[in-house]
């Protein structure tokens, strides 16, 4: 919670005059936490207003201090931040779902809402690469709000899906599907995370290494068998990816391959 948050931030900050303008700006940071929980719930996070500055006195350049200086060094607040950092499961990024959490990320930009900077539900752990993507970005709609880790469930369903291209070496191709039951609003979310954290070349190049890797295994299953050999043991690594993560790229990249019949035919040894 913010209460939290702010009590050790102002107990730690040496500046006597920023933490008692802290202090006096408590009641309007928890109020926007809040506001803040009632409009993620209603995917409207787009329609919080931003502000310069936190009633009565706080600016953004105070607030960020708040956050670099004190929230991500001090001692005594230094627990809550790796708290909230390490909430992925095997400190993977929820954003990319492949690169390490290493930062955490402003969902709505402090830049922008100042009120928001040290509120933990606007802080989402994420990989520097995403982090750096998103920079400010600040969503005008529902549709433009790429996925939120707090408040969001994508996994209800595979969205994400691939495609074999017959290149020299094999390669995939991954986009984003409409799955059946999903609102347009959703697909068109799910797009814009898709494409905002560039998910597409992102995954392209894990799978091509993914291909080399497993190149040998391959032969040796079309050494004794036929290519339906082959789609079973890709459609069974297809299935164990599934069952740990629907949309991961290694879930989408071995349902791609099982089902190309070129792949399986030899394709593979291009």
């Amino acid at each position: 919670m913010a209460k939290n948050v702010l009590d050790a931030c102002i107990s730690s900050i040496r500046d006597e005059g920023l933490s008692k303008n802290l202090l006096l700006a408590s009641t309007a940071i928890v109020l926007a936490e809040a506001n803040y929980f009632t409009q993620g719930l209603g995917m409207k996070l787009y329609s919080i207003p931003g502000s310069p500055q936190v009633p009565p006195t706080l600016t953004t350049a105070d607030m960020k201090r708040v956050y670099a200086g004190t929230f991500v060094k001090s001692r005594g607040t230094r627990g809550m931040y790796d708290h909230l950092k390490a909430a992925p499961k095997n400190d993977v990024c929820p954003l990319c779902a492949q690169r390490t959490v290493s930062t955490l990320d402003h969902y709505l930009a402090q830049a922008i809402h100042p009120a928001l900077t040290v509120v933990p539900l606007n802080l989402v752990p994420a990989c520097a690469e995403c982090n750096k993507l998103k920079l400010d970005y600040q969503p005008s709609s529902e549709v433009q709000q790429s996925f939120h880790p707090y408040f969001d469930d994508f996994d209800d369903a595979q969205w994400l899906v691939a495609e074999v291209l017959e290149t020299s070496p094999a390669a995939v191709r991954f986009s984003v599907a409409a799955p059946p039951g999903w609102t347009a609003t959703k697909i068109s979310r799910a797009t814009r995370h898709f494409e905002a954290f560039r998910l597409a070349s992102l995954y392209a190049s894990h799978a091509g290494v993914e291909i080399s890797n497993i190149r040998y295994s391959l032969e040796r299953v079309a050494s004794f068998g036929t290519p339906e050999d082959v789609r079973l043991h890709l459609s069974d690594r297809a299935e164990s990816a599934r069952r740990a993560y629907p949309n991961a790229w290694q879930t989408a990249t071995y349902q791609a391959l099982a089902a190309s019949v070129w792949f399986c035919s030899g394709g593979f040894r291009a």
